[in-house]
């Protein structure tokens, strides 16, 4: 049951009369822009998502116990390692 293309042309006719060509111009301008901005703005998002989880990976890394920044669970101040290897040394 769905409309015929008359029903569909007296469906716009009403439409174009009621509100007017202009109006109807304007109105399909803003939608589509509508539109557009709305799909820029989710393919800017998707863009951003990678980014971020490849900081977490880096995050998460970094973390992990032996990774560069580790000093074999030595969990001292640096301070406090040097004097006492300074004082291991005499």
């Amino acid at each position: 049951m769905s409309p015929s293309i008359w029903q569909l042309l007296i469906v716009l006719a009403i439409v174009l009369v009621l509100f007017g060509a202009k109006r109807l111009r304007n109105l399909g301008t803003d939608l589509g822009g509508a539109v557009k901005g709305f799909k820029q703005s989710m393919r800017e998002a998707d863009e951003d998502e990678p980014k971020d989880e490849s900081k977490e990976d880096q995050s998460s890394e970094s973390g992990r116990l032996g990774s560069k920044d580790d000093t074999s669970g030595d969990h001292r101040f640096e301070g406090e390692r040097e004097s006492e290897d300074a004082a291991s040394r005499k």
